[in-house]
Order: structure tokens, then C-alpha cells, then sequence
């Protein structure tokens, strides 16, 4: 249930529950459902006020499956959110690729997807929490995640509204905190990923020009003329559009000008882009956030998991943040349950599904380190090898978790290779 549904009240919590869930992000929502749902007690504690504001609007179309387990589909279907059916990319000189149509490699409905808002769809997994049985509270801040003498999670420090610390006890801590990662830096298991050092400047905009017919909803990565920097462009519903510009963290942030001058000077420099905006407004004032790649040396341990971006991040480029923390969270939840059913909440009970899905993620993860290697084009890599087609556009939609992707960076690194030999 949503504790006291006008001030979701901390002091309405019990002090024992089977499972504390950190962050009603996508991650944290999906495991607070999943476990509820099978009847163990669940605290779902979420900092913000919910509804709240998130970036990461773009969905891969394989968020169908967990979106389904979750029984959310027909309301995703019925948001008015904007369908999102193809993912375009658009090279330094301004030259368009080929639309990667999802429906042409798999006719089913769970090959589209959505443009969503993350406010409203956030919600609707934490609603969903409370209607599986989780109490669903916000407005509370983690103070701390307790450990016993073995280094097992026992539960945890929150304050709410009321301005008083309460001490929460648990057999399990799901870590899905985002990007502040509480338990992995409280126990120095963060590693950021050196070569991908990024950062984000993203506004909203009225009237933008979008892509034709089905192509309408596209996500649209646009590269500027100096390959330093890239544009994603994402269509949502009632006419806006998220634009957002990424680049390396100390080029983009630093000894330069206000936000507003870096992001105008870079959009300057985007000949896909600037067409698009001509009579276009743009709504409210700029973002900014560092979105640097990075992950945890381990997933669990005794007492605790870690999901969605408490676990890793890799980067906005392909829109995976959403599914994968979706997907790790419905993952995570089948394996708490799993491990009271067998009295066995360990660290690798906890985390057992996380080799299989890291299996998986290393495609995109190859497939972000392509994209940022210089001279290397996604669209020119298609002209060698038209007959990995397929795979790419597998790997766009989420479908990761094959061995089909193995003979596509076969030759991907080939021509890498040859792209950093051009270049020098």
C-alpha cells in the first residue's frame, strides 16, 4: 500500500519487513513488485517527492517483457505516451541513415515501443508496488545501510518529513539508489570506467522537426561536425521533444562558458540538428549531469543486491538505462524470493542472475565503445557488412541476451582497427 496517501507518512512503518528497497526508480519499482506480489513483506523508500522528474525517456522495445510480468503493459499501451518505432542515426556531415525500422525484424507488438515521461511512468511502477503490497513511501532519505560483524546487510537508517532518523529492520537491502550507488561506495566496490568520462547538457522543446510516417517517433543520434559531441533527440507526446548533448565531461563542463553557451555552441556545430530547431521553442531552462560509465565489482552480497544504476552505468547513447533496470530489478525480485523459499539469502543467491544478464549487457557495452571510437561510423560499418543488419538492430532493441552479437564485433573490430590506423 502507499503509506498515507496524502504524506506517505514514515512513522506508519513497521520496523521489520522481509525486504527494504532503496529507489522507486525502474529498477527499484519492478523488485518492490516482484517481491511483494509474492507475498514477503516490502518497504519501497523513495527520496524525492513522487511524481518527480527524471531523464531517460527513451525505451528499448524489449522493456515489453518485464513491463508485462509486471501486468503494466495495457496502461503503458493506453498512456498516450508517443510510439517509438525506429532508431535513426545521422552522421557529422548531416547524412541520414537508414531508419532501423524494429517491426522489420520482428512483426510482434512487443517489437515498438515508447517515448515516455518519466515522472508519470515512474509512478505508475511505484503505484504499482503498493497494489502488489509493498508500503510505498517518499520524501525519505537513506541515511545509511546497517552491516553485522560478517558483513551482512540488516536493514536501515531513513529520515522522512518529520525530521527523525528510524531504524528499519530487514533480511534484505535492494540497493536501487541510481546514481548515488550507497551501497557500492560504502563499501568501495565503484569503479568508473576511465575512457568514458561524460556529461550532458538536455533541454525540451515545442515543435521540433521529426522524422516521417512510422519514423515520426525515432530516436535520433546526431553527431556535430567535430565528432566531439553528440545530440539525442527523442519525440515525446504532446508535441515536445527531449534534446540533449553529450560529450566528454571536461570538454563540455569545463573552461568554457554557462551551460547555455557550450550547449548553443554545439548545437551550432550539428547540421542534423539545426534544421529541426528552426521554428522549434525551447520550454524551461537548461540540465546539466555528469553521466559517467561506471559499475560495481559485484552485484551482492549477504543480505543485499544491487539494481538498475546502483549497479552500473554505461551510457544514454542507446537508451538501455531504462530496460536493463527494469529487467535487473524483475531479476533480482525472482531471486529474493527464490532464496527464502530455500532459507538462503546470500550473496551469490542474491545476485545469481547477474552473470547471465552481464553476458548480455557486454553487447551494448561494445557497442557504446564503437560508437565513441574516432573514425569509426555505425552507418559505414552497415555498407561493409549489410548481412549484420539484423544483429545491430537486435542489439538497438534490447534482444542482448543471445550469441549472435559474437561474429558482428568479429568484424566491428576489424573495422575499428582500420578506423584508428585511418586516423592517425
Amino acid at each position: 500500500m502507499i503509506i498515507d496517501s496524502e504524506k506517505r507518512d514514515v512513522q506508519n512503518m513497521k520496523s521489520e519487513y522481509d525486504c527494504v528497497v532503496i529507489g522507486a526508480g525502474p529498477g527499484g519499482g519492478a523488485a518492490a513488485a516482484t517481491v511483494a506480489q509474492a507475498g514477503l513483506s516490502t518497504l519501497l523508500v523513495e527520496r524525492e517527492s513522487v511524481p518527480r522528474f527524471h531523464v531517460g525517456e527513451s525505451l528499448m522495445p524489449e522493456t515489453y517483457w518485464p513491463l508485462q510480468r509486471l501486468g503494466l503493459t495495457d496502461r503503458i499501451r493506453n498512456a498516450g505516451w508517443q510510439t517509438k518505432k525506429s532508431v535513426q542515426f545521422v552522421s557529422h556531415r548531416g547524412t541520414e541513415s537508414a531508419p532501423f525500422f524494429f517491426s522489420q525484424h520482428d512483426e510482434r507488438e512487443c517489437a515498438n515501443t515508447w517515448q515516455v515521461e518519466r515522472s508519470e511512468f515512474d509512478k505508475m511502477l511505484f503505484d504499482r508496488a503498493a497494489e502488489c503490497g509493498a508500503d510505498c513511501v517518499d520524501r525519505t532519505r537513506l541515511l545509511d545501510v546497517r552491516f553485522d560483524a560478517n558483513n551482512k546487510a540488516t536493514g536501515v537508517v531513513v529520515r522522512g518529513e518529520d525530521d527523525q532518523q528510524h531504524e528499519i529492520d530487514c533480511k534484505v537491502v535492494v540497493d536501487a539508489s541510481g546514481q548515488q550507488s550507497f551501497i557500492s561506495n560504502k563499501l568501495g566496490l565503484k569503479e568508473i570506467n576511465p575512457d568514458l568520462k561524460k556529461a550532458a547538457i538536455w533541454g525540451y522543446y515545442r515543435d521540433a522537426v521529426r522524422g516521417e510516417g512510422d519514423n515520426d517517433g525515432a530516436t535520433i543520434i546526431m553527431n556535430t561536425a567535430s565528432r566531439k559531441s553528440w545530440f539525442w533527440f527523442i519525440p515525446m507526446s504532446r508535441g515536445i521533444t527531449s534534446i540533449g548533448c553529450v560529450a566528454d565531461n571536461d570538454f563540455l563542463l569545463k573552461g568554457r562558458g554557462t551551460p547555455q553557451e557550450t550547449y548553443d555552441e554545439e548545437l551550432a556545430q550539428c547540421p542534423g540538428l539545426t534544421p529541426r530547431l528552426m521554428n522549434a521553442t525551447r520550454l524551461g531552462d537548461l540540465k546539466t549531469a555528469k553521466e559517467f560509465s561506471y559499475r560495481s565489482t559485484q552485484p551482492s552480497g549477504d543480505g543485499w543486491v544491487l539494481v538498475g544504476d546502483a549497479y552500473g552505468f554505461i551510457d544514454p547513447v542507446y537508451s538501455s538505462g531504462v530496460y536493463f533496470a527494469l529487467e535487473m530489478g524483475v531479476r533480482a525480485g525472482d531471486a529474493i524470493v527464490e532464496g527464502f523459499e530455500k532459507s538462503d539469502l546470500s550473496g551469490q543467491q542474491l545476485g545469481s542472475w547477474a552473470e547471465s544478464f552481464n553476458t548480455g549487457a557486454q553487447w551494448v557495452r561494445k557497442l557504446v565503445g564503437a560508437f565513441y571510437t574516432n573514425g569509426f561510423s555505425i552507418g559505414r560499418f552497415m555498407k561493409e557488412h549489410p548481412e549484420h543488419r539484423g544483429c545491430l538492430t537486435d542489439i538497438l532493441i534490447g534482444r542482448i541476451f543471445t550469441d549472435d552479437a559474437k561474429q558482428m564485433f568479429v568484424d566491428m573490430d576489424a573495422s575499428i582497427a582500420r578506423a584508428k590506423m585511418e586516423a592517425m
